[in-house]
């Protein structure tokens, strides 16, 4: 997506979402699963660095530290996260100036000094400014392991694509503000999805780089839904899933399988059946997807197809999921399944004669 609006912070994409647990050896074989390799160990702080392709997965488990605090209410948990900026000092300063609440981060000797503001649920959002080819962040505050690759393909995952905010009811205004009025963020869809029991609205964000993706879910009328489960489960208002993007998601998902991801239901056979009616022409393997459970979302109109792969897994840190998916010109979150899936299980209860079709007038 191209630069379409003022990016007053000079946000640049994700740098690392931070992770924390009340004790160790609960993210860790969640994010081998994943594909993730550690790579590197904080100089002087109990904290960890995962990485695969170009996504950065902190663990901190530093005593007294915001993380070890957040983890202690919430459980394992993500517990903050960094966007890339182009100067950290002039970001921080803006950001302030519009209303952000600064957080001191504790640092060491010959420690960076990494400037941050509060964030969703308490979280900590931090600002980053040494990445790329320049000397990074991790080059100075972290030791890498001795023999490891600094940049491991994994399971073939290569960007942080988009994370979710699970928000309590009547405050998704809230952070629609904090996000639009600190970063000059835009509303880029909105859909209400209604179940015949629950429903959840969600109003997604993105930031004027085009790399940065926020949706924000509250629960829908009636509640007792997946919304209220999630606030329940932690504690609060937070993240609820991490979009990890890749070229392949056939491949990533073969590689993932093998190390053992476990992946949320599959749809129905005829969901896979109505694909070709609701997605003409779109061009993509069914018989693979189907082996797989893979959604494919998206339109393909005028003969030009534009296309989303996504799966989910189970949820794997605490209450939070991971999603896997692959852009083939479709920019949206996969909305379209919301309605697809529906009617395709309706379809399958008429099948089964669970539901009676009404009688022709």
């Amino acid at each position: 997506m191209a630069d379409l609006f003022a990016n007053p912070a000079g946000l640049d994409g994700f740098e690392f979402i931070e992770f924390s647990a009340p004790q160790k050896g609960v993210l860790e074989p969640v994010f081998e699963a994943i594909g993730f390799t550690k790579v590197a160990n904080h100089r002087s702080k109990d904290v960890q660095l995962w990485r695969q392709g170009d996504i950065n997965l902190i663990t901190n488990y530093e005593p007294r530290s915001a993380a070890w605090f957040f983890a202690r209410e919430h459980g394992p948990s993500a517990c903050g996260m960094a966007f890339r900026v182009k100067d950290a000092r002039k970001a921080y300063d803006h950001l302030i100036e519009q209303g952000a609440e600064p957080v001191e981060v504790k640092t060491g000797p010959m420690e960076l000094r990494i400037p941050a503001i509060r964030g969703i649920g308490g979280a900590i959002l931090y600002l980053v400014d040494r990445y790329g080819d320049q000397l990074s962040i991790y080059d100075i505050d972290f030791e890498y392991v001795e023999g490891a690759e600094r940049f491991p393909e994994g399971a073939g995952l290569e960007v942080i694509d988009h994370l979710t905010h699970n928000v309590y009811t009547g405050r998704m205004a809230y952070w629609a503000d904090y996000y639009e009025t600190l970063f000059n963020f835009r509303e880029i869809r909105y859909f209400d999805i209604k179940g015949e029991y629950t429903g959840l609205t969600s109003k997604a964000l993105t930031a004027p780089d085009g790399k940065i993706r926020i949706p924000l879910n509250e629960e829908g009328e009636g509640g007792k839904g997946q919304i209220e489960e999630f606030l329940r489960a932690f504690n609060g208002e937070g993240i609820q899933h991490i979009a990890f993007a890749c070229d392949d998601l056939l491949g990533a998902w073969d590689k993932l399988k093998a190390r053992g991801m476990p992946f949320m239901t599959a749809p129905p056979e005829t969901y896979y059946e109505m694909l070709e009616e609701r997605l003409p022409g779109h061009g993509e393997p069914v018989d693979e997807l189907k082996a797989r459970g893979i959604l494919l979302d998206g339109t393909s109109e005028d003969g030009s197809a534009r296309l989303l792969l996504q799966i989910f897994s189970e949820t794997q840190v605490g209450p939070v999921f991971f999603e896997f998916i692959q852009r083939k010109g479709d920019d949206g979150f996969g909305e379209g399944n919301f309605k697809a899936l529906f009617e395709s299980m309706e379809r399958d209860q008429v099948r089964r004669g669970v539901l009676k079709t009404k009688e022709p007038a």
